[in-house]
């Protein structure tokens, strides 16, 4: 197979038109190798687990969401900002649009939550979370899982920027990790879909975490190991939104073997 192309997918989409513009702020970047052959069993079968020089990753992705709205109105406040955490991995299908694989998503919305699992196909989950800053520049997130099952979901982590931000360089691992603008789910229909967003290159840097709990990946029937996870942490992006569409039959065709 020849090398994905992992350019072409932080390109503007051209042939849509965005639905909804987000803010993405104080994100972190939690990842973990996973044998890819434990993730795979837990994605659908037409998509393949991508990897970076044989290695699959599990994330787990704290961060705040700001200015949530359709692209013809404004902001309102107290539904248009709210914390999330998502639980994700990486695929791609035959080697094309290598893109995100949700485990899981929580947020500090009801409202949120309802519409992303009835009208998105996504696995949201209702709860209570926090995010403080503390006075020497450690950030402290907290999330505890409501609804709907599998609970117990939680976490709790402190951790702190540390170094110069700046945009991950392409063939990086870090590059591999963040720069996703593909959305890959599963419809009512069992049809798979995909969907694109688009802002430019995370202002990433390192991140030192200081306190982990968590049981999210668990919950999501993923084992990580005992390792400290690779942390690194992006102040935020502003963010297009295009919806789902889905996905041509020709894609299920390919090979599904690893490219990088």
């Amino acid at each position: 197979m020849e090398a994905i192309d992992r350019i072409a997918p932080t390109r503007r989409p051209t042939d849509a038109r965005p639905v909804q513009r987000q803010n993405w702020r104080e994100l972190l970047f939690l990842h973990w190798r996973v044998p890819a052959s434990v993730l795979q069993e837990l994605v659908p079968p037409e998509l393949t687990v991508d990897t970076f020089e044989g290695h699959a990753y599990v994330g787990l992705v704290p961060f705040t969401m700001t200015g949530v709205r359709p692209v013809w109105a404004p902001a309102v406040p107290g539904l248009s900002a709210f914390h999330e955490t998502n639980v994700r991995t990486y695929v791609h299908r035959g080697g094309k649009q290598p893109g995100v694989w949700f485990f899981s998503l929580d947020a500090a919305s009801s409202l949120a939550v309802v519409l992303a699992r009835t009208r998105w196909s996504l696995p949201y989950h209702r709860a209570h979370m926090s995010l403080a800053h503390e006075a020497d520049g450690t950030i402290a997130y907290v999330t505890e899982r409501r609804w709907p099952r599998p609970l117990p979901g939680m976490c709790r982590v402190r951790y702190r920027p540390v170094g110069t931000a700046r945009p991950a360089e392409p063939g990086t691992l870090e590059h591999f990790l963040v720069e996703r603008y593909v959305l890959h789910a599963r419809d009512r229909r069992g049809r798979l879909r995909v969907g694109r967003v688009h802002h430019r290159p995370y202002p990433l840097q390192p991140a030192q975490v200081l306190e982990l709990e968590e049981s999210l990946l668990a919950a999501a029937g993923l084992r990580r190991g005992e390792s400290p996870p690779l942390a690194h942490y992006a102040a935020g992006v502003d963010v297009e939104v295009f919806g789902l569409t889905q996905r041509p039959r020709a894609d299920s065709r390919g090979p599904r073997s690893s490219a990088l």
